[in-house]
């Protein structure tokens, strides 16, 4: 089943692509705001969302959806899609050629922690590589099989990361990379989740780290990792998800994830003084 579906996400995050990249060469303005005044929504994604969501409904009648542009179906298989129509959208606004289209199909309760990952792809239009991985089946860029290498001493590895829409949350974020900066090699902040798990699984940097992403932004890129052999883990001992995500080699998660707690970089997001985005 993970490959069946694996090639369903494939074909529609193509798809969802061409019409992506077609809208991208014409004018692109923001239609709506979400969160705050800088979690942008255009046009596009919601675009892109019912494209996915009428594709599935044809070709997988029965299956759930959730998607970041409140596309929700329950499901009546066991099968739910997690999508995110443009990862990435303020790099798709200025185009920044950094945005992607992250399909995921799980199994069991649709929520991170609780679901499977059974397939998953993330799809930059602008570059045109699709990364993609079935459960059991490995994670490859292309027909390029990935596979996470002998990690690097903390101090020479490359750390991606990302910032929450919170004002309040983003100040906290600087606050504890100020205090590891100096402890490895450098970080790379590029704006699109799914991505930043791509790179994870093809070696493009060592580990990564963030914080408040909702589960469109990491379903299909959690299972590139650990089908590239990284591990998914989150802060303290709670499930991955909103409160943190950590993905890389198990020895760096290991090493970053206790960093990260002596610096206090995993107090509870309730405990964060003006984090709230709602």
């Amino acid at each position: 089943m993970s490959t069946e579906l694996r090639d369903i996400a494939t074909k529609l995050a193509l798809e969802a692509g061409e019409l992506i990249a077609t809208r991208r060469a014409g004018h692109v303005e923001v239609a709506n705001t979400k969160s705050s005044d800088v979690d942008v929504v255009t046009a596009v994604d919601q675009e892109s969302e019912q494209l996915l969501f009428s594709r599935l409904q044809e070709l997988r009648p029965g299956d759930g959806f959730v998607g970041e542009e409140g596309k929700a179906q329950s499901s009546s298989t066991g099968v739910t899609w997690v999508v995110d129509p443009i990862d990435g959208t303020v790099n798709f606004l200025y185009n920044i050629p950094h945005y992607a289209v992250s399909i995921a199909a799980v199994t069991g309760e649709p929520s991170p922690g609780s679901w499977q990952v059974e397939a998953g792809v993330v799809y930059n239009p602008a570059t045109t590589e699709l990364f993609h991985a079935a459960r059991g089946q490995g994670a490859y860029l292309g027909q390029r099989r990935l596979q996470i290498g002998t990690p690097p001493p903390m101090n020479l590895a490359l750390l991606a990361t990302g910032f929450a829409y919170s004002q309040a949350m983003r100040v906290e974020q600087v606050r504890v990379l100020s205090q590891i900066i100096g402890e490895i090699r450098d970080i790379r902040r590029m704006g699109t989740a799914s991505l930043d798990f791509a790179a994870v699984a093809a070696g493009r940097v060592d580990i990564y780290f963030e914080r408040t992403l909702s589960p469109w932004d990491h379903a299909a890129g959690e299972l590139l990792v650990t089908e590239a052999g990284g591990v998914i883990q989150g802060i303290r001992d709670l499930p991955h998800g909103r409160e943190g995500i950590f993905a890389g080699h198990p020895t760096l998660v290991t090493q970053l994830k206790a960093r990260i707690s002596e610096v206090g970089g995993d107090t509870l997001l309730e405990d964060v003084p003006g984090w709230g985005l709602e």
